[in-house]
């Protein structure tokens, strides 16, 4: 019989590297699986934030405001300035233009309480503005401002008189 075995030859380098690695790998593969949980874990509780962050995450989506009634009225240019001059300013969105009587004349020519009625229920790309943070006779102050620099002769309403 011959001496040679039939087991493959290996050098006692590659036996050591197979050693360290079967146990260093799995080893190393363990720790940074756990690291990663538990920060991660962390991660979530110390974001979240406070108190006042959760209960405003978990509010329910409708909420009743209430105005202070007897607050000072707006103005047509300040009710303007704060809710029509983002789209009537610049003309977003085929929206007339403040000032341009070509634009308001058909408009002007259907009357104010049909042009009341487009501001407070909507029109076209125009969402409504009833309902929102002005009042109705504050968006018909606007409507009126904004038809008059268009050429109409509306007369801007007045509040109506509070009995005590």
């Amino acid at each position: 019989m011959s001496d040679h075995s039939n087991a493959p030859a290996t050098s006692s380098n590659q036996t050591l590297r197979t050693v360290l690695l079967s146990f260093v790998l799995p080893l190393v593969i363990v720790v940074g699986l756990v690291a990663g949980f538990l920060s991660s874990n962390k991660a979530a509780t110390t974001s979240t934030g406070s108190e006042k962050a959760i209960a405003q995450r978990i509010q329910k989506v409708g909420v009743v405001a209430i105005r202070e009634a007897n607050r000072e009225m707006k103005t047509g240019e300040q009710a303007f300035t704060a809710q029509c001059a983002a789209c009537h300013a610049t003309g977003a969105a085929g929206s007339p233009k403040v000032g341009d009587a070509g634009a308001w004349g058909p408009r002007i020519q259907t009357g104010f309480d049909s042009l009341l009625n487009s501001a407070l229920k909507g029109k076209g790309n125009m969402g409504a503005q009833g309902g929102g943070d002005l009042s109705d006779l504050e968006v018909a102050r606007a409507v009126v401002y904004m038809a008059n620099a268009g050429g109409a002769k509306f007369e801007e309403p007045a509040a109506p008189e509070t009995t005590k």
